[in-house]
């Protein structure tokens, strides 16, 4: 016990107390520091020392209802005209070129060929139609046993880029490939029904002859008036005619051989 005595005695001796701890110990026991006064005694009027106004915003009152936010976000004029601009779009149909009115009419200019044609219809480039015409001239064609199907679009091919070419020469206004290419199918349609009579009989005898010079003459008859009216390229039909004439002549020997 005496060698704990003499420790407690040579113990580091301090002026410090309990007592000292309400005071003001490295400033917190100041009366003059505002954070160390009791609940209900802080005056909550002073500021105190928020950051500088350009680093933090102060926060806007919220002047909405409950359930009923206010809207803090309005589109812009674009966006609103692009929003609203799908009521005023046209059909797809439309959009892609796909006309059943106008294939209609284009139908019937060439099953009639004294009917005049509409040189604004015409003009347009409907492709649709004349791919559904030579997908059934090769239907026809294979039900006679013949699998013609890449002659078929190889020489409409060849053809459509020869009357294009012959018809830029000859006319003063022009014409597109598409215009051309599509005056050339529609006017497949005579030759489907020359290769559909090839499915019930023979085409080689004399009746089979005389059908196809008539389909021949049909088909570049109907060619020419469209391109004549469409072109206006009058008193040019018969220089039109022939090289039709030829190019619906090469799908009249796959008909009927």
């Amino acid at each position: 016990m005496s060698g704990f005595d003499n420790f407690n005695t040579d113990f580091y001796q301090s002026s410090y107390s309990v007592d000292d701890q309400n005071q003001g110990g490295y400033g917190y026991g100041n009366s003059e520091n505002p954070y160390n006064k009791p609940y209900g005694q802080y005056d909550y009027s002073q500021p105190m020392g928020y950051p500088s106004p350009g680093m933090m915003q102060p926060q806007q009152p919220y002047t909405g209802q409950i359930f009923q936010p206010t809207q803090t976000y309005t589109p812009n004029a674009s966006q609103s005209m692009y929003s609203n601009s799908f009521d005023d779009e046209p059909p797809l149909l439309e959009e892609l070129g796909i006309n059943f009115d106008h294939i209609w009419q284009k139908t019937l200019t060439v099953l009639h060929p004294l009917k005049v044609a509409d040189g604004s219809i015409m003009n347009e480039t409907d492709l649709a139609g004349p791919m559904v015409f030579c997908l059934a001239f090769g239907a026809t064609l294979l039900l006679s046993g013949k699998i013609q199907f890449g002659y078929v679009y190889g020489i409409s091919a060849i053809g459509c880029l020869a009357m294009y070419c012959l018809l830029n020469l000859m006319s003063m206004t022009g014409v597109s490939f598409g215009c051309v290419a599509s005056v050339l199918g529609y006017c497949l349609l005579p030759m489907i029904i020359l290769s559909s009579f090839g499915v019930v009989f023979s085409l080689q005898g004399m009746m089979g002859i005389i059908l196809t010079a008539t389909i021949i003459g049909w088909c570049s008859f109907s060619a020419s008036k469209i391109f004549i009216s469409a072109l206006a390229m009058d008193g040019q039909q018969s220089l039109v005619a022939y090289p039709c004439a030829l190019l619906y002549g090469v799908f009249a020997l796959i008909s009927v051989f």
